[in-house]
C-alpha cells in the first residue's frame, strides 16, 4: 500500500510549481461553498446546487495540495498502461482498481451508486421518470398546435449551437452534447453526453446544471429587454376547453411513446421513462405515483447533484476545451430563450395584438421553472393578468420537443 506521506510531499514546491491547479481548488471550494448558499436562499435549485456545491468543495478539499502525478500513483493499472486517469481521488474507484485507494481513504461508497445508476444514464432517466409523474399534459392536449410551435420555436439554441460548436473544433458527439444545454433540460444534457461524448460528461452536464440558474435569474431580463412593457401586459382572452379526462391523456402518452421510440430507438429509454411516468399518473396508481414521484426522483436528484459535485475537480475544469463549453452552453441557453419570444411575436401577430408574446419563453423546457418565469414577470407589470396555463402548455411541450432532439441527435450520430 503506498504510503500516505508520499501524496502529500513537497506541499511548497507544489504551490510554486502548479499555481494554476492550485488557484482552480481554491475557485472551485469558494463556487461550491456559494451554491450551497445560493441553494439554501432559492436563488438555485436547492434541491440539486446543495449537494452539488458541498461535493465541489469536498473534493477540491479532499486534494488540495495533492500533485496530480503523485495522486495518479493509487491507481497503478492507469499509470502502467500510461493511460488518462479520469476523476480525482475520490471519484477514481468509479473507473479505476479500488483495492489500494478503500484502505486510504474511506470514499469508495459512491462506487456502486455510479456504476448502477450514472454511467449507463440510468439516473436520467430515474428523473425524467419522476418529471413523467409530475406532468399535466392536459395543458398540451388542450392547446397542441400552439404549444408545440412555440415549443419548436425555443429549440433555436438546441440546434444553432450544433454547427457553431463544429466551427469551435468540437466533434459532432461533443457539439450535440453542449447544444442540449439550450433545452434547459439536465437529465436530456447527462444523456446526450453519456452516449455521444463520454470523454467530457462531467464539465458537459455541470455546464447545463449550472446555467439552469439563469432561467431564473437571466431570462426575466432577455424578456424585458426585447418585449416592451405594453406588450407584457396585453391579457389573455380566456378560452373554453372541453375537460380532457384521464383515458384522453393516458391514450395521449400510450400513443406518443410507442412513436418516438419507433422514430427514435437509441433513445427510447428517455421517451419510455417519461411517459411511463405520464401512465402511471393518469392510471391512478397512487401508490406508484407516490413511489415515483417522491424516493425515486429526489433520491436521483440528490445523488445526480452529489456526483456531479464530487466529479468536478480543478483538473476537469482547467481543460482547454472546459472554456469553449462554458461559452456554448450559455450561448445555446441565450438562443433558445429568444427563439421562445420570437416564436411569441408571431402568435402575437397571428391573432391580430391578442397573444402575449411572454408566453414564448416558456417553451424552453425547464419545468415549471420557465413557465413561472413568465408569469412572475407579467405579473409584476401586470397584476391581474394571467398566462400560466398557456405557458405551461408550451413548457410542457417544450420537455417532448427537447427530448426528440435529443433522439435525433442520438440516432443520427450513432449511425454515422
Amino acid at each position: 500500500m503506498p504510503n500516505l506521506l508520499d501524496l502529500f510531499q513537497g506541499v511548497g514546491s507544489l504551490v510554486e510549481s502548479d499555481p494554476k491547479i492550485l488557484a482552480a481548488r481554491i475557485g472551485l471550494i469558494v463556487l461550491g461553498v456559494a451554491l450551497v448558499f445560493l441553494g439554501k436562499k432559492g436563488v438555485l435549485e436547492p434541491l440539486l446546487m446543495i449537494p452539488m456545491g458541498l461535493g465541489m468543495a469536498a473534493v477540491n478539499a479532499g486534494v488540495l495540495f495533492l500533485d496530480p502525478q503523485t495522486a495518479s500513483k493509487v491507481t497503478e493499472q492507469a499509470v502502467a498502461n500510461n493511460a488518462q486517469v479520469h476523476g480525482t481521488l475520490f471519484m477514481a474507484p468509479l473507473v479505476q482498481q479500488t483495492d489500494n485507494l478503500m484502505y486510504m481513504l474511506q470514499v469508495d461508497f459512491l462506487q456502486p451508486i455510479y456504476t448502477f445508476a450514472f454511467s449507463n444514464g440510468l439516473i436520467a432517466c430515474f428523473v425524467f421518470m419522476g418529471i413523467g409523474v409530475l406532468l399535466d399534459v392536459g395543458y398540451v392536449m388542450a392547446r397542441p398546435f400552439e404549444s408545440m410551435f412555440l415549443a419548436l420555436a425555443a429549440e433555436l439554441g438546441t440546434v444553432a449551437t450544433f454547427p457553431v460548436a463544429v466551427w469551435c473544433g468540437l466533434n459532432q458527439g461533443q457539439a450535440a452534447s453542449i447544444a442540449m444545454v439550450g433545452g434547459a433540460d439536465g437529465p436530456m444534457v447527462l444523456f446526450t453526453s453519456l452516449t455521444l461524448a463520454k470523454e467530457y460528461f462531467v464539465p458537459i452536464t455541470v455546464v447545463a446544471y449550472l446555467y439552469l440558474g439563469l432561467t431564473y435569474g437571466g431570462y426575466p431580463y432577455l424578456i424585458r429587454a426585447l418585449v416592451p412593457k405594453k406588450l407584457r401586459m396585453i391579457k389573455m382572452q380566456a378560452t373554453k376547453t372541453a375537460p380532457i379526462s384521464s383515458n384522453a391523456k393516458l391514450i395521449f402518452a400510450v400513443v406518443g411513446c410507442t412513436l418516438l421510440c419507433l422514430l427514435f430507438p437509441v433513445a427510447a429509454p428517455l421517451f419510455l421513462s417519461l411517459f411511463v411516468g405520464v401512465a402511471v399518473r393518469e392510471s391512478g396508481l397512487k401508490d406508484f405515483e407516490a413511489l415515483i414521484g417522491g424516493p425515486i426522483l429526489y433520491g436521483s436528484t440528490f445523488f445526480l447533484g452529489l456526483l456531479l459535485g464530487v466529479l468536478c475537480e480543478a483538473n476537469t475544469i482547467l481543460n482547454p476545451v472546459v472554456l469553449k463549453l462554458l461559452l456554448l452552453g450559455i450561448l445555446s441557453l441565450l438562443l433558445s430563450g429568444i427563439g421562445g419570444l420570437i416564436g411569441g411575436y408571431i402568435m402575437y401577430f397571428l391573432s391580430g395584438g391578442r397573444y402575449n408574446p411572454v408566453i414564448g419563453i416558456a417553451g424552453v423546457s425547464c419545468v415549471p421553472s420557465t413557465a413561472k418565469v413568465a408569469q412572475k414577470v407579467v405579473a409584476d407589470d401586470a397584476p391581474g393578468v394571467v398566462i400560466l396555463p398557456q405557458a405551461l402548455g408550451a413548457n410542457i411541450c417544450g420537455v417532448i420537443t427537447t427530448a426528440i432532439l435529443c433522439g435525433i441527435y442520438v440516432t443520427l450520430l450513432k449511425l454515422h
